[in-house]
């Protein structure tokens, strides 16, 4: 017998009606509700309808279904009253257990993975975008292969988690998927190297680079326009910002200086996307500084600032690169916890309270922008003769070599150091 997700599975990739699931396992840093109202948020931003939200206590994990019978029954019960297609599952779900999953349910399941990934295949706006989505959607796929993955010959965006064609392809073809995501692999790393050779001539400039970060939705892209006179998209939806900007600013006591904007992190980002997106972060890694945006107003924004700092490690930031917090949005705050934020902020030498809406902070902000570019280290490419041993000891001695290759059978250094060090270099030996 047909289900009737089945038969109308290619119908319902936008207002969809879907019943979001959180299998509540130990201790958890959020509060049900509001992890239960991110995973909605997540939903949204892609045009599903969330019509019910289900929070189970997962006390014994099953490996077959990951919940019990009974919570399964609930579940479907709630999916028959709601008319919805669509169960999400805010967790990781084997192949097995979606499959498993949408049999008992008699719905679509995707879980946590998937549905940031269908986000990240909407909103990818460049060639370059979309070829890190298809790479992590690639690699989530390979170990399941229970989907049809003709969307590498489709135009539509996203990638087939909701608007598939439906398991007609079981046994996918794994060699076609490797030499596909090694393609891909080639292709970014040439985007790599291309963003590499412009990073290289700003650093020569050498223009300070200032990368913006923080939790989706945090205000990122509100303050990046208002430091830039920019008109990035700002919406209030998860991922509204995908694709990397960058422009040139002007701080007090600095001509010119780099400002990029991010995409914005969430709490368990699949790991696919992490490494898909490497190429794009790089210039978060490389960055003079970092200021992570915080929406200080939400109830989880310790939390979430526990998630950007994790994703930045992950990324291979180094905790010795200059960061300050911008703590964001005091305009949602009553009076009371506003006037509790600023008390807090002032006393933290690493905090700015701001309003990236109101203009609020945003001229302190500046000032502890150009305050930290011209105290703390600098990143430079330094170019040796290829017998300057010397010249290589004194940057190992004075800076932190973060990089090091040949070019033309030179030696070239990516060091970090104070600018008193890098004219002290300049002139040793005179």
């Amino acid at each position: 017998m047909s289900t009737g997700f089945e038969r109308d599975r290619g119908e319902f990739a936008r207002g969809a009606r879907a019943i979001v699931v959180l299998p509540e396992q130990g201790l958890a840093a959020r509060d049900s509700e509001a992890r239960l109202a991110e995973t909605a948020g997540l939903a949204a931003a892609i045009g599903l309808v969330v019509a019910d939200r289900i929070a189970v206590r997962v006390r014994t994990t099953r490996p077959a279904t990951l919940i019990g019978q009974g919570q399964i029954e609930t579940i479907a019960a709630a999916a028959r009253m709601e008319d919805a297609q669509l169960v999400i599952f805010d967790a990781a779900l084997t192949p097995v257990q979606q499959r498993n999953l949408e049999k008992a349910l008699e719905a679509k399941v995707i879980d946590r993975t998937g549905l940031i990934l269908e986000i990240f295949g909407e909103r990818a706006a460049t060639a370059e975008g979309r070829l890190q989505v298809e790479l992590a959607h690639l690699d989530y796929q390979a170990g399941r292969l229970v989907r049809s993955w003709t969307h590498l010959e489709r135009q539509r965006g996203g990638f087939g988690f909701l608007g598939g064609p439906g398991e007609t392809q079981i046994e996918a073809d794994r060699r076609l998927i490797r030499d596909r995501m090694a393609r891909l692999k080639r292709e970014l790393e040439q985007v790599s190297r291309t963003r590499g050779l412009h990073r290289d001539r700003r650093q020569r400039a050498p223009w300070p680079v200032i990368a913006l970060v923080g939790y989706t939705n945090a205000g990122k892209s509100t303050l990046f326009n208002r430091l830039t006179g920019s008109h990035v998209m700002v919406e209030d939806l998860l991922f509204a910002t995908l694709d990397p900007t960058l422009r040139q600013i002007s701080l007090p006591g600095i001509d010119k200086a780099i400002l990029s904007d991010t995409v914005g992190f969430v709490s368990d980002l699949p790991t696919q996307l992490v490494a898909a997106f490497k190429a794009t972060l790089e210039e978060v890694v490389s960055a003079d500084l970092l200021v992570h945006v915080r929406d200080i107003a939400h109830p989880d924004s310790d939390a979430q600032r526990a998630d950007v700092e994790k994703v930045l490690a992950e990324l291979g930031v180094a905790e010795t690169t200059p960061r300050f917090e911008a703590w964001n949005k005091l305009d949602l705050l009553d009076e009371t916890a506003r006037a509790d934020i600023l008390a807090e902020a002032a006393r933290r030498p690493d905090v700015v309270a701001i309003s990236a809406l109101g203009g609020e902070g945003i001229t302190a902000m500046l000032a502890t922008i150009a305050a930290r570019l011209t105290e703390e280290h600098r990143r430079y490419i330094v170019t040796l003769d290829a017998g300057d041993g010397a010249g290589a000891a004194w940057l190992h001695q004075h800076g932190e070599v973060l990089d090091h290759w040949l070019e033309d059978d030179q030696p070239v250094y990516e060091v970090r150091m104070s600018e008193r060090d890098w004219e002290r270099f300049g002139t040793r030996g005179e």
